[in-house]
Protein backbone atom coordinates (compact mmCIF):
# COMPACT_ATOMS: atom_id res chain seq x y z
CA UNK A 1 0.00 0.00 0.00
CA UNK A 2 2.56 2.50 0.96
CA UNK A 3 4.65 1.95 -1.74
CA UNK A 4 1.96 1.85 -4.55
CA UNK A 5 0.86 5.32 -3.19
CA UNK A 6 4.72 6.48 -2.94
CA UNK A 7 4.69 5.44 -6.55
CA UNK A 8 1.71 7.64 -7.47
CA UNK A 9 2.91 10.72 -5.64
CA UNK A 10 6.15 10.83 -8.30
CA UNK A 11 3.71 11.01 -11.39
CA UNK A 12 0.85 13.12 -9.49
CA UNK A 13 3.68 15.58 -8.07
CA UNK A 14 4.86 16.88 -11.83
CA UNK A 15 1.11 17.30 -12.33
CA UNK A 16 0.07 18.91 -9.38
CA UNK A 17 3.42 21.40 -9.38
CA UNK A 18 3.63 22.26 -13.23
CA UNK A 19 2.75 25.99 -13.06
CA UNK A 20 5.49 26.46 -10.63
CA UNK A 21 8.29 26.94 -13.39
CA UNK A 22 6.94 29.58 -15.13
CA UNK A 23 4.46 31.93 -12.46
CA UNK A 24 6.60 33.16 -10.20
CA UNK A 25 3.07 33.83 -7.43
CA UNK A 26 2.63 30.15 -7.91
CA UNK A 27 6.10 29.34 -6.91
CA UNK A 28 6.85 31.27 -4.25
CA UNK A 29 3.86 32.46 -2.59
CA UNK A 30 1.47 29.61 -3.36
CA UNK A 31 3.26 26.82 -4.01
CA UNK A 32 1.83 23.20 -3.42
CA UNK A 33 5.67 21.99 -3.64
CA UNK A 34 6.40 20.44 -0.19
CA UNK A 35 10.18 21.84 -0.34
CA UNK A 36 8.92 25.63 -1.04
CA UNK A 37 6.35 25.27 2.29
CA UNK A 38 9.03 24.34 4.50
CA UNK A 39 11.35 27.41 3.21
CA UNK A 40 7.94 29.72 3.68
CA UNK A 41 7.98 28.47 6.94
CA UNK A 42 11.81 28.77 7.53
CA UNK A 43 11.95 32.59 6.47
CA UNK A 44 8.88 33.66 8.50
CA UNK A 45 10.15 31.78 11.62
CA UNK A 46 13.44 33.47 11.27
CA UNK A 47 11.35 36.92 10.75
CA UNK A 48 9.62 36.26 13.89
CA UNK A 49 12.66 35.26 16.06
CA UNK A 50 13.89 38.84 15.68
CA UNK A 51 10.75 40.27 16.82
CA UNK A 52 10.69 37.63 20.04
CA UNK A 53 14.75 38.33 20.80
CA UNK A 54 13.91 41.72 20.19
CA UNK A 55 10.99 41.78 23.12
CA UNK A 56 13.23 39.88 25.03
CA UNK A 57 15.66 42.06 25.24
CA UNK A 58 13.66 44.76 26.46
CA UNK A 59 12.43 42.10 29.25
CA UNK A 60 15.90 41.87 30.48
CA UNK A 61 16.90 45.56 29.90
CA UNK A 62 14.00 46.39 32.33
CA UNK A 63 15.19 43.96 35.41
CA UNK A 64 18.92 44.71 34.83
CA UNK A 65 18.44 48.69 34.39
CA UNK A 66 14.55 49.29 36.06
CA UNK A 67 12.98 52.43 35.48
CA UNK A 68 16.61 53.64 32.94
CA UNK A 69 15.45 55.14 29.75
CA UNK A 70 15.31 52.59 27.11
CA UNK A 71 18.73 54.19 24.73
CA UNK A 72 18.00 54.88 21.14
CA UNK A 73 14.58 53.44 20.77
CA UNK A 74 12.84 54.60 24.13
CA UNK A 75 11.35 58.22 22.90
CA UNK A 76 9.85 55.65 19.89
CA UNK A 77 8.03 53.78 22.39
CA UNK A 78 4.35 54.05 22.64
CA UNK A 79 2.51 54.87 25.82
CA UNK A 80 1.53 51.44 26.50
CA UNK A 81 5.26 50.26 26.88
CA UNK A 82 6.76 53.35 28.38
CA UNK A 83 6.26 56.99 29.69
CA UNK A 84 9.55 59.25 29.43
CA UNK A 85 11.45 56.05 27.63
CA UNK A 86 11.22 54.17 30.82
CA UNK A 87 9.12 50.89 30.49
CA UNK A 88 6.43 50.75 32.84
CA UNK A 89 4.97 47.93 34.85
CA UNK A 90 2.08 47.02 32.52
CA UNK A 91 4.54 47.43 29.71
CA UNK A 92 6.72 45.17 31.10
CA UNK A 93 4.19 42.39 31.38
CA UNK A 94 3.49 43.21 27.46
CA UNK A 95 6.57 42.55 26.80
CA UNK A 96 6.83 39.11 29.00
CA UNK A 97 3.81 37.84 27.31
CA UNK A 98 4.18 38.77 23.52
CA UNK A 99 7.88 37.33 24.00
CA UNK A 100 6.85 34.12 24.82
CA UNK A 101 3.87 33.63 22.88
CA UNK A 102 6.07 34.29 19.65
CA UNK A 103 8.93 32.10 20.64
CA UNK A 104 6.82 29.22 21.33
CA UNK A 105 3.97 29.30 18.54
CA UNK A 106 5.86 31.41 15.80
CA UNK A 107 9.28 30.09 16.44
CA UNK A 108 10.39 27.09 17.83
CA UNK A 109 7.40 25.05 16.70
CA UNK A 110 6.98 26.70 13.00
CA UNK A 111 10.95 25.73 12.43
CA UNK A 112 10.77 22.48 14.01
CA UNK A 113 7.98 21.59 12.71
CA UNK A 114 7.01 23.52 9.92
CA UNK A 115 10.31 24.32 8.40
CA UNK A 116 12.13 20.63 8.90
CA UNK A 117 9.17 18.46 8.86
CA UNK A 118 7.38 20.30 5.86
CA UNK A 119 11.04 19.82 3.75
CA UNK A 120 12.38 16.41 5.09
CA UNK A 121 10.06 14.45 5.47
CA UNK A 122 8.97 13.39 1.59
CA UNK A 123 12.91 13.25 0.94
CA UNK A 124 13.49 11.06 3.95
CA UNK A 125 10.71 8.45 3.59
CA UNK A 126 11.21 8.63 -0.63
CA UNK A 127 7.98 10.22 -1.34
CA UNK A 128 7.34 13.14 -4.05
CA UNK A 129 5.46 15.49 -2.07
CA UNK A 130 3.17 15.32 0.61
CA UNK A 131 -0.01 13.43 1.34
CA UNK A 132 -2.53 16.97 1.09
CA UNK A 133 -0.19 19.46 -1.27
CA UNK A 134 -3.10 22.19 -0.74
CA UNK A 135 -3.78 21.61 3.14
CA UNK A 136 -0.08 22.24 3.48
CA UNK A 137 -0.08 25.58 1.73
CA UNK A 138 -3.73 26.37 3.80
CA UNK A 139 -1.54 25.59 7.14
CA UNK A 140 1.18 27.96 6.40
CA UNK A 141 -1.43 30.72 5.49
CA UNK A 142 -3.10 30.25 8.29
CA UNK A 143 -0.01 30.57 10.58
CA UNK A 144 1.25 33.47 8.62
CA UNK A 145 -2.16 35.29 9.30
CA UNK A 146 -2.04 34.20 12.88
CA UNK A 147 1.35 36.03 13.21
CA UNK A 148 -0.04 38.99 11.70
CA UNK A 149 -3.05 39.15 14.47
CA UNK A 150 -0.67 38.47 17.22
CA UNK A 151 1.63 41.28 16.35
CA UNK A 152 -1.50 43.77 15.38
CA UNK A 153 -1.86 43.36 19.29
CA UNK A 154 0.70 45.79 19.85
CA UNK A 155 -1.04 48.46 17.95
CA UNK A 156 -4.94 48.34 19.73
CA UNK A 157 -6.02 50.99 22.20
CA UNK A 158 -4.70 49.20 25.84
CA UNK A 159 -2.01 47.64 23.63
CA UNK A 160 -1.23 43.71 23.18
CA UNK A 161 -1.98 41.40 26.12
CA UNK A 162 -0.43 41.33 29.65
CA UNK A 163 -1.70 38.65 31.42
CA UNK A 164 1.39 36.29 30.58
CA UNK A 165 1.88 33.83 27.80
CA UNK A 166 -0.26 31.27 29.82
CA UNK A 167 -3.07 33.80 30.15
CA UNK A 168 -4.21 32.77 33.53
CA UNK A 169 -7.95 33.60 34.47
CA UNK A 170 -9.06 35.39 36.18
CA UNK A 171 -6.63 38.39 34.70
CA UNK A 172 -7.43 37.58 31.24
CA UNK A 173 -10.76 36.77 31.13
CA UNK A 174 -12.52 39.98 32.65
CA UNK A 175 -12.52 42.80 30.32
CA UNK A 176 -13.37 44.96 32.66
CA UNK A 177 -10.65 45.13 34.61
CA UNK A 178 -8.20 44.10 31.69
CA UNK A 179 -5.81 46.78 30.85
CA UNK A 180 -5.52 45.78 27.14
CA UNK A 181 -9.01 43.23 26.35
CA UNK A 182 -8.94 43.77 22.88
CA UNK A 183 -5.18 42.65 22.43
CA UNK A 184 -5.99 40.21 25.04
CA UNK A 185 -9.06 39.08 22.33
CA UNK A 186 -6.66 39.35 19.12
CA UNK A 187 -4.03 37.10 21.33
CA UNK A 188 -7.19 34.18 21.51
CA UNK A 189 -8.15 34.39 18.16
CA UNK A 190 -4.46 34.29 17.16
CA UNK A 191 -3.73 31.51 19.31
CA UNK A 192 -7.06 29.60 17.46
CA UNK A 193 -5.83 30.15 14.31
CA UNK A 194 -2.18 29.40 15.28
CA UNK A 195 -3.54 25.82 16.32
CA UNK A 196 -5.91 24.99 12.99
CA UNK A 197 -2.43 25.27 11.01
CA UNK A 198 -0.84 22.94 13.70
CA UNK A 199 -3.80 20.24 12.84
CA UNK A 200 -3.88 20.74 9.58
CA UNK A 201 0.10 19.90 9.09
CA UNK A 202 -0.28 17.17 11.86
CA UNK A 203 -2.54 15.23 10.04
CA UNK A 204 -0.62 16.05 6.68
CA UNK A 205 2.38 13.98 8.29
CA UNK A 206 0.55 11.64 9.82
CA UNK A 207 -0.71 10.20 6.35
CA UNK A 208 2.32 11.05 5.08
CA UNK A 209 4.41 8.68 6.80
CA UNK A 210 1.82 5.96 7.42
CA UNK A 211 0.86 6.09 3.31
CA UNK A 212 3.79 6.85 0.99
CA UNK A 213 6.59 5.53 2.37
CA UNK A 214 9.06 4.18 -0.03
CA UNK A 215 9.41 0.36 -1.12
CA UNK A 216 11.65 -1.20 1.77
CA UNK A 217 10.68 1.64 3.94
CA UNK A 218 9.33 -0.53 6.85
CA UNK A 219 8.63 1.71 9.96
CA UNK A 220 11.55 0.81 11.26
CA UNK A 221 14.00 2.04 8.62
CA UNK A 222 12.29 5.23 9.22
CA UNK A 223 15.41 7.81 10.55
CA UNK A 224 14.88 8.97 13.82
CA UNK A 225 13.89 12.69 12.67
CA UNK A 226 11.24 10.80 10.91
CA UNK A 227 9.69 9.15 14.29
CA UNK A 228 10.01 12.38 16.00
CA UNK A 229 7.92 14.41 13.59
CA UNK A 230 5.53 11.35 13.00
CA UNK A 231 5.14 11.15 17.31
CA UNK A 232 5.19 15.01 17.03
CA UNK A 233 1.72 15.41 15.20
CA UNK A 234 0.24 12.88 17.25
CA UNK A 235 1.23 15.05 20.02
CA UNK A 236 -0.71 17.94 17.91
CA UNK A 237 -3.81 16.19 17.00
CA UNK A 238 -5.01 15.24 20.80
CA UNK A 239 -2.97 18.62 22.50
CA UNK A 240 -3.44 21.34 20.31
CA UNK A 241 -7.40 20.59 20.68
CA UNK A 242 -7.88 21.50 23.65
CA UNK A 243 -5.79 24.91 23.88
CA UNK A 244 -7.61 25.64 21.22
CA UNK A 245 -11.25 25.40 22.65
CA UNK A 246 -9.94 27.02 25.72
CA UNK A 247 -8.90 30.03 23.54
CA UNK A 248 -12.26 30.44 22.02
CA UNK A 249 -13.83 30.04 26.17
CA UNK A 250 -11.55 33.26 27.16
CA UNK A 251 -12.90 34.90 23.66
CA UNK A 252 -16.31 34.33 25.14
CA UNK A 253 -16.06 35.70 28.53
CA UNK A 254 -14.18 38.65 27.15
CA UNK A 255 -16.62 39.73 24.47
CA UNK A 256 -20.07 37.87 25.20
CA UNK A 257 -20.03 38.14 29.03
CA UNK A 258 -19.92 34.04 29.66
CA UNK A 259 -18.28 32.90 32.52
CA UNK A 260 -16.64 29.75 32.02
CA UNK A 261 -13.60 31.29 33.38
CA UNK A 262 -15.18 34.44 35.72
CA UNK A 263 -15.73 33.27 39.04
CA UNK A 264 -18.06 36.82 39.52
CA UNK A 265 -19.38 39.36 37.62
CA UNK A 266 -20.37 42.48 38.84
CA UNK A 267 -20.45 41.29 42.60
CA UNK A 268 -22.41 38.18 41.33
CA UNK A 269 -20.96 34.69 41.69
CA UNK A 270 -21.06 33.00 38.45
CA UNK A 271 -20.13 29.73 38.92
CA UNK A 272 -16.97 30.31 36.65
CA UNK A 273 -13.69 28.08 37.47
CA UNK A 274 -10.00 29.79 37.32
CA UNK A 275 -8.32 26.34 37.58
CA UNK A 276 -10.24 25.27 34.52
CA UNK A 277 -8.33 27.31 32.42
CA UNK A 278 -5.20 26.02 33.88
CA UNK A 279 -5.86 22.63 33.63
CA UNK A 280 -6.77 23.08 29.66
CA UNK A 281 -4.11 25.41 29.14
CA UNK A 282 -1.30 22.65 30.69
CA UNK A 283 -3.44 19.72 29.58
CA UNK A 284 -2.04 21.56 25.91
CA UNK A 285 1.32 23.26 27.97
CA UNK A 286 3.06 19.99 28.98
CA UNK A 287 2.45 18.05 25.71
CA UNK A 288 3.68 21.03 23.82
CA UNK A 289 6.78 20.68 25.75
CA UNK A 290 7.39 17.58 24.09
CA UNK A 291 5.79 18.71 20.83
CA UNK A 292 8.94 21.18 20.84
CA UNK A 293 11.33 19.29 22.21
CA UNK A 294 11.16 15.66 20.34
CA UNK A 295 11.89 17.25 16.91
CA UNK A 296 14.78 18.25 18.21
CA UNK A 297 15.67 15.34 19.47
CA UNK A 298 15.06 13.57 16.12
CA UNK A 299 17.40 16.48 14.11
CA UNK A 300 20.68 15.74 16.95
CA UNK A 301 19.96 12.30 16.62
CA UNK A 302 20.71 12.59 12.45
CA UNK A 303 23.76 14.69 13.31
CA UNK A 304 25.20 12.65 15.73
CA UNK A 305 25.97 9.56 14.21
CA UNK A 306 26.57 11.32 11.44
CA UNK A 307 29.62 12.95 12.71
CA UNK A 308 30.88 10.22 14.86
CA UNK A 309 30.82 7.57 11.94
CA UNK A 310 28.90 5.18 14.25
CA UNK A 311 25.62 3.75 13.77
CA UNK A 312 22.86 5.75 16.69
CA UNK A 313 22.92 3.14 19.64
CA UNK A 314 20.21 1.32 20.45
CA UNK A 315 18.06 2.44 17.42
CA UNK A 316 14.98 0.45 19.18
CA UNK A 317 15.56 1.93 22.42
CA UNK A 318 15.36 5.66 21.08
CA UNK A 319 12.15 5.19 19.33
CA UNK A 320 9.95 3.30 22.32
CA UNK A 321 11.89 6.03 24.56
CA UNK A 322 10.35 8.83 21.85
CA UNK A 323 6.79 6.81 22.48
CA UNK A 324 6.66 6.62 25.96
CA UNK A 325 8.14 10.17 26.60
CA UNK A 326 4.81 11.14 24.10
CA UNK A 327 2.58 9.11 26.25
CA UNK A 328 3.87 10.14 29.80
CA UNK A 329 3.54 14.02 28.36
CA UNK A 330 -0.11 13.82 28.60
CA UNK A 331 -0.45 12.58 32.10
CA UNK A 332 2.44 14.97 33.73
CA UNK A 333 0.76 18.37 33.30
CA UNK A 334 -0.62 19.28 37.05
CA UNK A 335 3.05 19.74 38.27
CA UNK A 336 2.79 22.65 36.71
CA UNK A 337 -0.17 23.53 39.23
CA UNK A 338 1.23 22.26 42.70
CA UNK A 339 0.92 25.72 43.97
CA UNK A 340 -2.89 25.59 43.36
CA UNK A 341 -4.12 24.04 46.51
CA UNK A 342 -3.87 20.60 44.56
CA UNK A 343 -5.07 17.94 46.71
CA UNK A 344 -1.86 15.78 48.35
CA UNK A 345 -2.35 12.57 46.54
CA UNK A 346 -3.56 13.45 42.92
CA UNK A 347 -0.11 15.73 43.61
CA UNK A 348 1.61 12.77 44.66
CA UNK A 349 0.44 11.08 41.59
CA UNK A 350 1.67 13.83 39.62
CA UNK A 351 4.66 13.68 41.08
CA UNK A 352 5.78 10.19 40.61
CA UNK A 353 4.79 10.49 36.70
CA UNK A 354 7.05 14.03 36.53
CA UNK A 355 9.78 11.72 37.75
CA UNK A 356 9.14 8.69 35.67
CA UNK A 357 9.11 10.80 32.29
CA UNK A 358 13.01 11.29 33.02
CA UNK A 359 13.73 7.45 32.36
CA UNK A 360 13.01 7.46 28.48
CA UNK A 361 14.48 11.18 28.28
CA UNK A 362 17.95 9.35 30.38
CA UNK A 363 17.50 6.73 27.61
CA UNK A 364 17.71 8.64 24.97
CA UNK A 365 20.35 10.96 26.18
CA UNK A 366 22.58 7.71 27.32
CA UNK A 367 21.63 6.47 23.72
CA UNK A 368 23.36 9.68 22.34
CA UNK A 369 26.40 9.29 24.38
CA UNK A 370 27.00 5.43 23.42
CA UNK A 371 27.02 6.63 19.86
CA UNK A 372 29.85 9.31 20.60
CA UNK A 373 31.88 6.80 22.34
CA UNK A 374 34.61 5.37 20.77
CA UNK A 375 33.43 7.27 17.57
CA UNK A 376 35.67 9.09 14.91
CA UNK A 377 33.88 11.93 15.64
CA UNK A 378 34.09 15.18 13.26
CA UNK A 379 33.38 18.90 15.46
CA UNK A 380 31.87 20.37 12.60
CA UNK A 381 29.08 23.50 13.62
CA UNK A 382 26.22 21.08 13.38
CA UNK A 383 27.66 18.48 15.72
CA UNK A 384 28.83 21.39 17.93
CA UNK A 385 25.61 22.23 17.92
CA UNK A 386 23.63 18.96 18.53
CA UNK A 387 26.55 18.35 21.55
CA UNK A 388 25.51 21.77 23.14
CA UNK A 389 21.72 20.62 22.76
CA UNK A 390 22.86 17.36 24.44
CA UNK A 391 24.55 19.02 27.09
CA UNK A 392 21.94 21.93 27.92
CA UNK A 393 18.88 19.87 27.56
CA UNK A 394 20.39 17.59 30.30
CA UNK A 395 21.22 20.49 32.71
CA UNK A 396 17.33 21.40 31.93
CA UNK A 397 16.39 17.92 32.37
CA UNK A 398 18.13 17.79 36.50
CA UNK A 399 16.77 20.71 37.35
CA UNK A 400 13.59 19.65 36.39
CA UNK A 401 13.97 16.72 39.06
CA UNK A 402 13.66 19.13 41.92
CA UNK A 403 10.36 20.77 40.68
CA UNK A 404 8.81 17.18 40.29
CA UNK A 405 8.62 16.77 44.29
CA UNK A 406 5.73 19.01 45.28
CA UNK A 407 7.84 20.09 48.47
CA UNK A 408 10.59 21.72 46.99
CA UNK A 409 8.17 22.80 43.71
CA UNK A 410 6.36 24.90 46.56
CA UNK A 411 9.21 26.70 47.21
CA UNK A 412 10.69 27.16 44.07
CA UNK A 413 7.38 27.39 41.20
CA UNK A 414 7.24 31.16 41.45
CA UNK A 415 10.99 32.16 41.05
CA UNK A 416 13.49 32.99 38.77
CA UNK A 417 14.68 29.26 39.11
CA UNK A 418 11.92 28.18 36.92
CA UNK A 419 12.71 30.67 34.20
CA UNK A 420 16.23 29.19 34.13
CA UNK A 421 14.41 25.62 33.90
CA UNK A 422 12.30 25.85 31.02
CA UNK A 423 14.80 27.98 29.25
CA UNK A 424 17.77 25.08 29.52
CA UNK A 425 14.82 22.57 28.17
CA UNK A 426 13.14 25.19 25.66
CA UNK A 427 15.84 27.31 24.43
CA UNK A 428 19.02 24.87 24.98
CA UNK A 429 16.50 22.10 23.65
CA UNK A 430 15.11 23.77 20.46
CA UNK A 431 17.45 26.39 19.40
CA UNK A 432 20.01 24.56 19.55
CA UNK A 433 19.28 21.73 17.81
CA UNK A 434 17.59 24.04 14.87
CA UNK A 435 20.62 26.21 14.56
CA UNK A 436 22.65 22.42 14.18
CA UNK A 437 20.03 21.23 11.74
CA UNK A 438 20.41 24.65 10.22
CA UNK A 439 24.24 24.21 9.46
CA UNK A 440 23.74 20.54 8.92
CA UNK A 441 20.96 20.69 5.83
CA UNK A 442 22.25 24.20 4.63
CA UNK A 443 23.73 22.20 1.90
CA UNK A 444 21.24 20.27 0.26
CA UNK A 445 18.28 22.86 0.79
CA UNK A 446 20.23 25.93 -1.11
CA UNK A 447 22.72 24.16 -2.61
CA UNK A 448 25.56 26.19 -1.22
CA UNK A 449 28.12 25.31 1.99
CA UNK A 450 28.16 27.82 4.42
CA UNK A 451 31.36 29.33 5.99
CA UNK A 452 32.58 27.38 8.65
CA UNK A 453 34.86 29.60 10.58
CA UNK A 454 31.61 32.08 11.07
CA UNK A 455 29.62 28.84 11.91
CA UNK A 456 31.78 27.77 14.57
CA UNK A 457 31.61 32.05 15.86
CA UNK A 458 28.23 31.75 16.15
CA UNK A 459 28.35 28.64 18.13
CA UNK A 460 30.73 29.57 20.66
CA UNK A 461 29.07 33.44 21.71
CA UNK A 462 26.06 31.48 21.77
CA UNK A 463 26.72 28.52 24.00
CA UNK A 464 29.13 31.39 26.50
CA UNK A 465 26.09 33.84 25.96
CA UNK A 466 23.54 31.29 26.43
CA UNK A 467 25.05 30.18 30.00
CA UNK A 468 25.82 33.65 30.87
CA UNK A 469 22.18 34.64 30.55
CA UNK A 470 20.49 31.61 31.80
CA UNK A 471 22.75 29.95 34.39
CA UNK A 472 22.88 32.74 37.18
CA UNK A 473 18.93 33.03 36.82
CA UNK A 474 19.08 29.48 39.24
CA UNK A 475 20.80 31.70 41.96
CA UNK A 476 18.31 34.25 41.49
CA UNK A 477 15.12 31.80 42.18
CA UNK A 478 16.97 30.05 45.27
CA UNK A 479 17.50 33.65 46.56
CA UNK A 480 14.14 34.29 46.01
CA UNK A 481 13.58 36.48 43.01
CA UNK A 482 10.06 36.14 41.78
CA UNK A 483 8.16 35.47 38.47
CA UNK A 484 6.55 38.51 37.10
CA UNK A 485 7.88 41.18 38.76
CA UNK A 486 8.52 44.79 36.75
CA UNK A 487 11.59 46.10 39.29
CA UNK A 488 13.22 43.78 41.62
CA UNK A 489 14.71 46.88 43.51
CA UNK A 490 11.33 47.63 45.43
CA UNK A 491 11.89 44.38 47.44
CA UNK A 492 14.52 45.01 50.08
CA UNK A 493 15.87 40.99 49.80
CA UNK A 494 16.21 41.13 45.92
CA UNK A 495 18.79 44.09 46.30
CA UNK A 496 21.58 42.23 47.01
CA UNK A 497 21.02 39.65 43.77
CA UNK A 498 20.49 43.07 41.38
CA UNK A 499 24.06 42.28 40.17
CA UNK A 500 23.38 39.04 39.08
CA UNK A 501 20.20 40.03 37.23
CA UNK A 502 22.74 42.54 35.25
CA UNK A 503 24.73 39.69 34.75
CA UNK A 504 21.65 38.34 32.70
CA UNK A 505 20.73 41.17 31.13
CA UNK A 506 24.46 41.41 29.91
CA UNK A 507 24.50 37.85 28.25
CA UNK A 508 21.28 38.82 26.83
CA UNK A 509 22.03 41.44 24.80
CA UNK A 510 25.11 39.11 23.71
CA UNK A 511 23.15 36.55 23.03
CA UNK A 512 21.46 38.90 20.66
CA UNK A 513 24.56 39.97 18.94
CA UNK A 514 25.09 36.13 18.01
CA UNK A 515 22.18 36.52 15.54
CA UNK A 516 24.87 38.89 13.34
CA UNK A 517 27.30 36.43 11.89
CA UNK A 518 24.03 34.18 11.68
CA UNK A 519 22.76 35.82 9.65
CA UNK A 520 25.46 37.16 7.63
CA UNK A 521 26.56 33.65 7.44
CA UNK A 522 23.15 32.33 5.68
CA UNK A 523 22.87 35.54 3.38
CA UNK A 524 26.63 35.32 1.94
CA UNK A 525 26.80 31.59 1.97
CA UNK A 526 22.92 31.48 -0.40
CA UNK A 527 24.88 33.84 -2.84
CA UNK A 528 28.31 33.15 -2.63
CA UNK A 529 29.07 30.17 -0.94
CA UNK A 530 31.09 27.21 -2.85
CA UNK A 531 28.36 24.79 -4.79
CA UNK A 532 27.27 21.80 -2.56
CA UNK A 533 28.11 18.17 -3.82
CA UNK A 534 24.75 16.18 -3.15
CA UNK A 535 26.38 14.14 -0.25
CA UNK A 536 28.85 16.67 1.30
CA UNK A 537 28.77 14.76 4.81
CA UNK A 538 28.72 11.03 3.64
CA UNK A 539 25.53 10.16 5.40
CA UNK A 540 23.21 7.32 4.18
CA UNK A 541 19.50 8.11 4.15
CA UNK A 542 17.51 9.24 1.47
CA UNK A 543 17.71 12.55 0.87
CA UNK A 544 21.46 12.69 0.48
CA UNK A 545 20.54 10.30 -2.90
CA UNK A 546 19.34 13.63 -4.93
CA UNK A 547 20.91 16.78 -5.93
CA UNK A 548 21.29 19.82 -3.79
CA UNK A 549 18.98 21.11 -3.69
CA UNK A 550 16.43 18.74 -4.86
CA UNK A 551 14.53 19.16 -8.23
CA UNK A 552 11.05 18.65 -9.03
CA UNK A 553 8.97 16.00 -7.55
CA UNK A 554 12.24 14.78 -5.33
CA UNK A 555 13.18 11.55 -6.81
CA UNK A 556 13.42 10.81 -10.63
CA UNK A 557 12.18 7.53 -9.99
CA UNK A 558 11.25 6.03 -6.90
CA UNK A 559 13.72 4.63 -4.27
CA UNK A 560 13.62 1.33 -3.19
CA UNK A 561 15.23 1.00 0.46
CA UNK A 562 17.00 -1.95 1.35
CA UNK A 563 19.16 -0.80 4.89
CA UNK A 564 18.60 0.57 7.97
CA UNK A 565 19.21 4.55 8.77
CA UNK A 566 22.78 4.95 10.55
CA UNK A 567 25.00 2.59 8.96
CA UNK A 568 28.67 3.88 9.28
CA UNK A 569 32.06 2.21 9.70
CA UNK A 570 29.99 -1.00 8.28
CA UNK A 571 32.54 -3.61 8.41
CA UNK A 572 33.93 -5.37 5.32
CA UNK A 573 32.96 -2.09 3.25
CA UNK A 574 35.56 -0.04 1.39
CA UNK A 575 34.11 3.02 2.21
CA UNK A 576 32.31 3.96 5.81
CA UNK A 577 29.48 4.21 5.13
CA UNK A 578 26.16 1.90 3.25
CA UNK A 579 23.35 4.09 1.65
CA UNK A 580 19.61 2.83 2.16
CA UNK A 581 19.39 2.73 -1.45
CA UNK A 582 22.87 0.53 -1.75
CA UNK A 583 22.63 -3.97 -2.07
CA UNK A 584 25.09 -4.30 1.22
CA UNK A 585 28.05 -6.08 -0.39
CA UNK A 586 28.66 -10.08 0.61
CA UNK A 587 31.40 -8.85 2.81
CA UNK A 588 29.37 -6.66 4.97
CA UNK A 589 28.80 -7.17 8.49
CA UNK A 590 25.10 -5.68 9.09
CA UNK A 591 24.10 -5.56 12.67
CA UNK A 592 20.04 -5.77 12.88
CA UNK A 593 18.07 -2.89 15.22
Amino acid sequence: MSATLAESSMHSAHATHSEHETNWFYRYFWSYDHKMIGLQYFWTALFFLLIGGLLALGVRYQLGFPGARVPLIGGFLPETLAIDGSIIPGGYNMLVTMHATIMVFFVVMPLLIGAFGNYLIPLKIGAGDMAFPLLNELSYWMYALSGVIMLAAFFVPGGGPAAGWTSYAPLSAVGAYNRAPIGQSLWCVGIFINGLSSIAGATNYITTVANMRAPGMTMFRLPLSVWSLFLTAILLILAVPVLSAAGAMLFFDLNFDTNFFVPIRDGVLTGGQPLLWQHLFWFFGHPEVYIMVLPAMGLASEIIPVFSRKPIFGYKAMVYAMIAIGFFGFIVWGHHMFVSGMNITLSAGFSVATMVIAVPSAIKTFNWMGTVWGGSIQFTTPMCFALAFVSMFVIGGLSGIFMASTPVDLFVHHTYFIVAHFHYVLFGGSLFAIFGAIYFYFPKIFGRMFNETLGKVHFWMTLVFFNLTFFPMHNLGLGGMMRRIADPTVYDHLRQLQPLNQICTIGAFGLGLTLIPFFWNVFYSIRKGPKAPNNPWNANTLEWTVSSPPGHGNFPVTPVVYNNPYEYSVPGMEKDFLMQTEKAPESARIEAH
